[in-house]
């Protein structure tokens, strides 16, 4: 039986477009070169997609008493979240209306099987 461990962080922010890109950067990669490729990755969105990352890793070394060597990314998302419309006075009396986005950002590690 395999393992997992999650956490997730939500409303987050920023686009989830925006994130998908750092991501898609550390889907399936160990934990510990996952944080190393954030660390040098020029994205505002690096920096929230690591707080998960460790936040998960965390929890399974204390609630499971699972190393961080021996998780690795199973699955991560960032998925839309609610939006804020807001807006700003435009030319000739209009309405200009501006989209204010947020992200949910979810991560589940697993044990790596040695066999």
């Amino acid at each position: 039986m395999d393992v997992e461990v999650r956490a997730v962080a939500k409303y987050i922010r920023m686009s989830s477009r925006k994130v998908r890109l750092v991501v898609d950067l550390v889907r399936g990669k160990q934990v510990q070169e996952a944080l190393q490729i954030l660390d040098l990755t020029l994205k505002a969105a690096s920096d929230p997609v690591a707080k998960v990352i460790r936040s998960a890793a965390a929890n399974a070394d204390e609630n499971l008493g699972i190393s961080i060597d021996d998780l690795y990314i199973a699955r991560i998302a960032a998925d839309e979240g609610p939006t804020l419309k807001r807006g700003r006075p435009g030319a000739r009396g209009r309405f200009k209306p501006l989209l204010k986005r947020s992200t949910h950002i979810s991560v589940v590690l697993a044990e790596r099987s040695e066999s």
